[in-house]
């Protein structure tokens, strides 16, 4: 291939792109790590250690191994994205090597940065190990038997179809990566300050207040981030993720880390047994809605395959005897034209979700207004300062939120089966839309709860909604109304 060329510029822009959507999340990552540093800070109390990290003081090995692995994590992504401009490091997969190296450096930092003890961060790395070698003894004993298959137009379609499924998994393994991240550092409950009644500094409040809760959500949390960056990694390297995707070892890994997501969710978001209830019926009906989807493609795979065999059958027949079928054709060409907007439409859908799921669930765990930093007067450390003040506006803002977020998840579950299987009739997007509708609707609900302290204003946040769908409905007619001039014109 010589430079300039179409395929030479393809070649080239598809590891640019991947490596720049990496190393934008690593750099995002580790900056907001290095400037909000877990454990947190002195509070500003006139002791010559204000503002300085209370890690720093209490465990300043862990916190020294913490903030150099972060910052090389954050340096090398800078790094990396300028080298980007050079085509040779990108061919070389020099670029590649060193993206494998980020990640390792955040999980050198996350293991460091999320505990307080050695064996918890051995364990902690260790969930990595074990995915790791999960996907790749699953791939070893899925492809014994395979043989290699000769090349041809039907193996460049497969090898289009594998890419769309690569960057798909991509996508939301970078999601979870970054939210259990951040989350899995600055935890929900935040830090104590000081060191009076009992409490360490430094130390999560939740893991004092409700120790059960906190293992809960620090594992399912910790499992979400490792098996997303293992995942990430693997996806770096032809030879694994090919093969891992196709004996679906990536797929079973990707959902896993996403129930894991949504475990964490339910133990970290709320402090209260109620509230915590609410969130388990609302992963039940995510799980199970999974489950139904599972078993009814399955059922209908067949079918499909025979239908799908008896079209072949039939345009080898026609081929054989000479025939051409036009109208045939033309039906061909306006399936594939719906096919390819139901691919759009489907692709929207799940940017949409992955957005609604990031912000509902770093909101659910950091909620609106704070937490209480102490103990005394009514209120307990680390629990929500909204709940005290405003027990209904917060619950607004809670049971929104949560239903969001659950709503995006299975969105995306949904929307990811029906992506890398090609299954269009088998799952219309309707379902996905009506998800999607309440989704929105779910976090409007969110915002207006949370972003307010009386209901007058959160009455208005609401009433915003209509004039901007006003303003949408006008449009639409506007345009529509021009366009049929236009063709009349004609």
């Amino acid at each position: 291939l010589y430079r300039g060329s179409k395929q030479y510029n393809n070649d080239l822009d598809k590891p640019c792109e991947l490596i720049q959507l990496l190393a934008i999340l690593a750099a995002i990552v580790a900056y907001q790590a290095g400037i909000d540093p877990p454990g947190g800070v002195w509070a500003d109390n006139g002791a010559s250690h204000s503002g300085d990290p209370i890690l720093l003081t209490t465990h300043p090995r862990r916190y020294k191994v913490f903030f150099y692995f972060n910052s090389v994590a954050f340096v090398a992504s800078l790094v990396i994205m300028v080298m980007l401009q050079n085509e040779f490091l990108v061919r070389s997969h020099v670029l590649e090597a060193a993206m494998i190296l980020d990640l390792f450096c955040l999980i050198g930092a996350y293991a460091v940065g999320s505990c307080r003890d050695t064996s918890t961060s051995i364990y902690t790395v260790a969930l990595a190990g074990g995915v790791l070698i999960y996907v790749v003894i699953h791939i070893l004993f899925s492809t014994l038997e395979k043989k290699s298959d000769k090349q041809g137009e039907e193996d460049k379609i497969k090898e289009h179809q594998l890419e769309k499924k690569r960057e798909l998994l991509l996508l939301v393994e970078i999601l979870a990566a970054t939210l259990t991240y951040q989350a899995g550092l600055t935890p929900p409950g935040g830090f104590w300050e000081n060191d009076e009644f009992g409490h360490r500094a430094g130390f999560p409040v939740l893991l004092d207040k409700f120790p059960i809760r906190y293992k809960a959500f620090f594992y399912c949390n910790a499992a979400s981030f490792m098996a997303s960056v293992a995942l990430i990694i693997l996806l770096l390297n032809r030879n694994l993720y090919g093969p891992g995707i196709k004996c679906y070892a990536l797929f079973v890994c990707m959902v896993a880390g996403m129930f894991g997501l949504i475990d964490a969710y339910a133990a970290g978001s709320s402090m209260h047994l109620r509230t915590s209830i609410v969130v388990l019926i609302l992963v039940t009906v995510v799980f199970a809605a999974v489950v139904y989807v599972a078993i009814i493609g399955r059922g209908q795979r067949a079918n499909i395959n025979q239908h799908q065999s008896k079209q072949t059958q039939n345009q080898q027949t026609n081929k054989e005897d000479g025939m051409m079928d036009t109208p045939r054709q033309t039906q061909d060409q306006q399936e594939a034209d719906m096919k390819k907007k139901a691919d759009m439409m489907a692709k929207y859908l799940m940017l949409a979700g992955i957005l609604a799921a990031s912000v509902a669930y770093l909101t659910g765990l950091k909620p609106p207004g704070g937490l209480w930093r102490d103990e005394g007067n009514g209120h307990s450390a680390g629990n929500p300062v909204l709940y005290d003040i405003d027990k209904r506006r917060y619950n607004a803002f809670f049971y929104s939120n949560s239903t969001s977020f659950m709503a995006s998840i299975t969105v995306i579950v949904l929307l990811l089966r029906r992506m890398t299987k090609g299954d269009e009739h088998k799952l219309p997007l309707w379902p996905m839309h009506t998800a999607m509708l309440l989704d929105m609707l779910a976090l409007l609900g969110a915002y207006a709860a949370g972003s307010t302290r009386n209901w007058c204003t959160f009455k208005d946040a609401i009433l915003l909604l209509l004039p901007v769908l006003g303003f949408v409905v006008i449009l639409f007619f506007w345009k529509k109304g021009g366009e049929e001039k236009h063709d009349g014109s004609k």
